[in-house]
């Protein structure tokens, strides 16, 4: 900065002129040292298991950030979780656990704005986050904490027989991150003492809780179990009532008999359940049968079309998620978002079939189905009928259905190799366990366009092959 020189005149100034000119001076300087401050919450802010967050963080004047290095980063300053500058997000040092799982809020830049999106949040994100802004030599920055909680499932609540004159009643319940709040209450809601409390964490890290309580005759037959996730100040609570005929007054016979009619009939609705599930299986059998054959497709995958941190095999039949982005040519055709690839086959009639095997790695985030053609490969696209996808896919410790919205699927394990089969006469894609020959789920008839359709692919943290 500059500092002015004023020379004396014949006429000798006042000291208030001389006070006026050197506050000036000093204000201006103050001026040019502080251009900005980075302000975030002062509050932590709360994020749900496998959904997505916003980390706030903003300018102070609101200067445009357009220009501007905005890098945050954990307790290293090289420990980046986001960087960008030169106008671009910047993905050759982020750390492994955050790839494809950031993305800098750009429509606020210009207002000063530059929050941080997560998406698929892990308990591993919970912690202390830096917002640093850089504008040449001149920097700021704040400190703002994630926390990460988990609601978890419905208690599940079982009567586990006689115990000290009553009846022993457990509840367990699973998915809980923090540690949880576990109570028993009576029909008016007074807390109740258990007898037994215990709490694990599971093969995920989530907490598990099982508590029991005695519940005597005439006292607290009617009960409820209530869990409490203290910092999403949520809870689930399921309820009971113990009948009088279960406690141990009653003839010891008449307890005997009521316990083996519980089980008779629901050893009768467990049966009737199989042959259902027996008679719906036929039907999806006898559904393909009556079908006119499909003609196996060879699949081959589109380097092409691929991702820039895929992988292709040698053979284009297997593909992997990288460790790093590779300098490939940024051509229209190519995925510059979302971890995915298309295969080299298109179809605009008949009918084809073929199989993907899924191998899942960490994150176990992944999607199979197909795609037209003329749908859009840049930016963040609708995984969905509307972006031109139908799929199924597994993220979130559920299995879905790719339609708008997402629908979840109740599958009796999580298939491995999924056969895709492609109509294109009637508008139609199904998807068939190829392990038990299940049907997982149909598309309707008309909702896939006459248009050429090619195989698709979001590979995510896992690894697919296409079979022969």
């Amino acid at each position: 900065m500059k500092i002015l020189s004023f020379c004396h005149s014949s006429r000798a100034r006042s000291p208030l002129t001389g006070f006026i000119i050197f506050f000036l001076i000093c204000y201006v300087h103050k001026m040019e040292s502080a251009k900005f401050t980075v302000i975030g919450p002062l509050d932590p802010v709360t994020a749900i298991l496998g959904q997505e967050t916003v980390l706030p963080c903003h300018l102070s004047p609101r200067l445009s950030a357009a220009n501007m290095e905005v890098r945050w980063f954990r307790s290293q300053f090289l420990s980046v979780v986001h960087l960008y500058h030169d106008g671009k997000d910047q993905y050759e040092g982020q750390m492994p656990e955050y790839r494809g799982r950031t993305e800098l809020l750009k429509e606020g830049l210009t207002d000063g704005n530059v929050p941080l999106r997560i998406l698929n949040i892990r308990l591993s994100d919970e912690g202390e986050y830096h917002c640093f802004v850089q504008d040449g030599t001149f920097y700021g920055q704040t400190v703002l904490e994630l926390r990460v909680a988990g609601l978890g499932s419905d208690p599940l609540i079982s009567v586990e027989g006689h115990q000290d004159g009553g009846i022993r009643v457990v509840c367990r319940s699973s998915g809980w991150y923090p540690e949880p709040e576990v109570l028993w209450r009576d029909l008016i809601g007074r807390h109740l003492s258990s007898l037994s409390e215990t709490t694990s964490r599971g093969d995920n890290n989530l907490f598990e809780i099982e508590t029991a309580i005695i519940v005597t005759e005439h006292s607290n037959q009617n009960l409820s179990c209530c869990v409490r996730n203290t910092v999403l100040n949520q809870e689930k609570e399921s309820g009971v009532y113990i009948a009088d005929s279960f406690f141990p007054r009653v003839n010891p016979w008449m307890v005997a008999l009521s316990v083996i009619l519980v089980v008779l009939f629901g050893f009768i609705g467990l049966t009737v359940y199989l042959f259902k599930m027996k008679g719906k299986r036929d039907n999806e059998i006898r559904w393909r049968r009556s079908m006119a054959p499909m003609e196996e497709a060879n699949v081959t995958l589109d380097p092409d079309t691929a991702h820039p941190q895929l992988v292709l095999s040698e053979d284009r039949k297997s593909v992997r998620c990288g460790d790093t982005w590779q300098d490939l040519p940024n051509n229209p055709e190519r995925f510059d978002y979302w971890a995915c690839v298309l295969g080299c086959e298109g179809f605009t009639s008949g009918r084809h079939c073929w199989e993907v095997e899924v191998e899942v790695g960490g994150g176990g985030r992944w999607a199979v189905g197909v795609a037209r053609e003329s749908g859009r490969r840049k930016g963040r696209i609708s995984r969905s009928p509307k972006g031109g996808i139908w799929a199924v896919g597994w993220w979130g410790d559920q299995f879905w259905a790719l339609t708008s919205p997402a629908t979840p699927l109740s599958l009796s394990r999580v298939p491995s190799r999924i056969r895709v089969c492609l109509d294109c006469d009637r508008g139609q894609v199904t998807f068939i366990d190829a392990g038990d020959e299940a049907l997982i789920f149909t598309f309707p008839t008309g909702s896939v366009p006459g248009e050429r359709i090619q195989p698709w692919l979001w590979v995510g943290q896992s690894q697919f092959r296409l079979c022969p």
